[in-house]
Parts: C-alpha cells; structure tokens; sequence
C-alpha cells in the first residue's frame, strides 16, 4: 500500500511539472526555425506550415499536440474520414481540406484520408471520455485533447503499477520503484502524457503482463487485444502469453486421442488459455482485413513506405544515419541522432540481458525492439523502446549502483527536458 501511494504521488508530481515545463518554455522561448533536424524536417517546419491543420492549433494544451497528435483527435473529433484531416493522394501528395470540404468535393476523388495510418483504440477512447468534459464547455478539439492528455496519462500511471508489481519479487521493492521511476523520467518519457499513444499502450501491455504472472488469463487478454488496437506492435504480446502458457504444461491436454478428446474429458480449459493466448493475433488478422486495416496497409506500403521485418532496409537506413551523424557539417541532425542511437544502443542491451531473469519480458522487449527498428526508417527508437519493459529492468538494476543511479538520472531528466520543449515547439523529436 505505501509503494502504491509513492507511486500515484509520484506520477501526479511528474504530470504537473512536465506540463508545467512546456507551458514556462513555450511562455519563455522563441525557436529559430525551421527544424534541422532531417532532411523533411526541414520543409514541414517552415513559415505557416501548420496553417491548414485545425487539430494542431487550438490554443488549450497546445503544448501537449504535435505530430501525429492531429490524427488521433481527427479521428476522435470527426472519425476516419473526417473531410477536415489531411489526405493523401496515391502519388503522396497532401491535400488538406481547412474548409471542411470533403476530398471528393475539393477535386481529389482519388485521395484517401492519413487518419488510416493509424490504429482506432486510443481515439475511440478520447471519443468516450470526451462526452463527460463536454460539460466543461470547451470546444470539441479541446474537449478531445484534455481527454487524450488524461487518458495517456492514467494510462502512464498503469504502466508503473504494473512494471513495480512485474519487478518486485526479483528486484526487490526499492529497485522496483526505481524501475517506474526510470520509466517517466526516460528521455522520451515526456511522450506518456501527450496527446500520443504511448501512454495508454504501456498502461495495457505491462497490465497485461502483469496480470498473466497472476495467471489472470481473460483479463490479460482483454488488455493484450486492446493494446494491439492501439499500437500494432502490440501483437507482440502474444510471446509471453504463449509462453506463459506453454510453462503451465496445459497443452498436453490437447494432445488426446479422438476418444478421450469426445467420449472422456474435452480438454475446455486447456483450448481456451490457448485462445486466450492466441488473442492478439487473432484481434490483428481480424482487423488486418478489415476496412480500416486494409487501407492502414496501403498508406503504410504504397505511402509512407513502411513494413514489417524490412531488416535489409533498416540496417542501409541505419548506416547512412550512422554516417551522416558522425561525418554530417549539421549540428541539429547530429544531435537527434545521438539520442537515438542512445535509446538503440539501451534497447538491444537491455533486451539481451532480460533474457536470462525474466524469459517472458525479455522476449516480448526484443520484438517490440526488432519491429519497431525494422519497420521503416531510421527514426523514432528511442520513443518506441518505452513498449520495452526490459529497458527500465535492467536500468533499475544498474541503478543499485549510487553513482549510476544519480548520473542516469540527471541524464534523462536533462534530456527529456530538452526533448519536451522542442515537442512544445513542435519541433521533430521522434
């Protein structure tokens, strides 16, 4: 009961200062722009580059919408084809429609909405609460982003409940506080209370794990479906459940002769928990060829040019980053890709070392951390690798070490502060 108070104190003291933070530098700061920090940065953050897009300038926590915040309350606000988000044509090409006239309407029949790129469960859930803070009279887009900052941050406040009971038993309770604890101050843990998905996805995918040490099975994978409606590298879930179940030596149950499976006993309970297990998988394919999930793969594939497991690809975009960061004449290039590397560099190490004390995590970290690398280019780890239990384990562990555990610390607070700021800003920070 005391960790659980110290936890819930210490997320609503993070929440306020990092909100807190954006406001002071946004009030105290004018960035030079534009952003340098890729090549497309460059031409994305120009002079009135947000001009046409709505969702990105309502004045209520603005500090809290950058990105790809447009789209999730897009779809919250106006649903997949909201006439008012940007759309694409099949060549690229963005059309916005800042009068709300549908594409059709406006001369692009042929254009598809960018809202399909992304996985409805964190929308639909803005959708859901925003219909309580109605009351509050504010208008639909800061209805919608109030509600998405509180999702992601309930969700945030989940996670670390879910990562200290995932660690207690192995690092005792104080390396499990200091496990949530690295979690919000990580470099990129600023995104856990934006209007972004990763705050909701490690409150459903460390609730999930944390209910199957339970052997919790329905609840697990109600939380691992959901999270695979939310970040489709939540379908990754399915490894510790698979092996969490393969453990338990119920699927011998299944291998019966056809008499004893009709006649004897049905094994009931061993077919379910195989389901179950399965479950994130199943809700994938499910939505995979679906409507939404077939044109979320044509303007992933033919648009934006991202797949699954494209390792080839990765390692060449990976190297060339590599390059031009350490032989590049460009400072701000540079400096976002030393914090990516960082984050890679801690993922694959953090990763290798879990396997061995905590199979299941371990697992599960390195396929968030394998899909995420693979999955187009080089850019995004360090904000991906918060999926990635395994990250703040073997951090915690590290952190027994007093001298690490301040130098990490001022580290990641100093970073993330950096980080938050430009978001604020909207600035590109992964």
């Amino acid at each position: 009961m005391r960790s659980t108070r110290l936890i819930v104190l210490l997320w609503l003291a993070w929440a306020i200062i990092v909100i807190s933070f954006q406001a002071l530098a946004t009030a105290r700061l004018v960035p030079k722009f534009p952003d340098r920090a890729l090549e497309w940065t460059t031409r994305f953050t120009g002079d009135g580059y947000q001009q046409d897009h709505i969702y990105l300038l309502d004045p209520f926590m603005n500090d809290q919408v950058a990105w790809d915040s447009e789209y999730y309350l897009s779809i919250a606000v106006g649903g997949y084809d909201d006439p008012r988000s940007p759309h694409l044509t099949p060549q690229g090409s963005v059309i916005t429609s800042p009068q709300g006239i549908p594409a059709a309407e406006s001369g692009a029949a042929s254009s598809i909405s960018s809202n399909y790129a992304f996985l409805p469960f964190y929308p639909l859930m803005i959708r859901i609460l925003a219909y309580p803070l109605h009351l509050l009279g504010l208008s639909p887009i800061a209805t919608a982003t109030l509600a998405g900052v509180l999702i992601s941050a309930f969700g945030t406040l989940f996670g670390m409940l879910a990562l200290f009971e995932l660690t207690r038993d192995s690092l005792g309770e104080g390396g499990a506080l200091r496990a949530a604890f690295y979690l919000i101050v990580f470099p990129t843990g600023f995104f856990l209370i934006q209007v972004y998905t990763e705050g909701l996805f490690i409150g459903l995918a460390f609730g999930c794990l944390a209910l199957l040490k339970r052997k919790q099975w329905i609840p697990a994978a109600l939380l691992a479906i959901a999270a695979t409606m939310t970040r489709a590298v939540g379908v990754t879930l399915v490894i510790p459940m698979l092996v969490t179940w393969i453990r338990s030596g119920e699927w011998t149950d299944l291998d019966l002769e056809w008499r004893q499976i009709f006649h004897e006993r049905f094994p009931f309970r061993s077919l379910t928990r195989a389901l179950l297990a399965c479950s994130p998988v199943i809700a994938f394919l499910i939505w995979r060829f679906s409507y939404l999930g077939l044109n979320f793969r044509y303007i992933e594939d033919k648009i934006y040019g991202r797949g699954v497991l494209q390792f080839g690809k990765a390692f060449h975009f990976w190297s060339e980053a590599f390059r031009s960061m350490v032989g590049g004449q460009n400072p701000q290039h540079t400096a976002y890709y030393l914090t990516e590397f960082l984050g890679l560099a801690i993922g694959v190490v953090a990763c290798l070392l879990v396997l061995k004390t905590h199979p299941e995590i371990g697992w599960f970290s390195l396929a968030v951390l394998l899909i995420s690398w693979g999955s187009g280019p080089a850019q995004g780890i360090h904000r991906y690798i918060l999926g990635a239990p395994a990250v703040f384990i073997t951090l915690a562990r590290w952190g027994e070490n007093p001298v690490f555990d301040r130098a990490w610390t001022i580290l990641s607070i100093l970073l993330m502060g950096l980080l938050a700021m430009l978001f604020a800003f909207d600035m590109w920070v992964a």
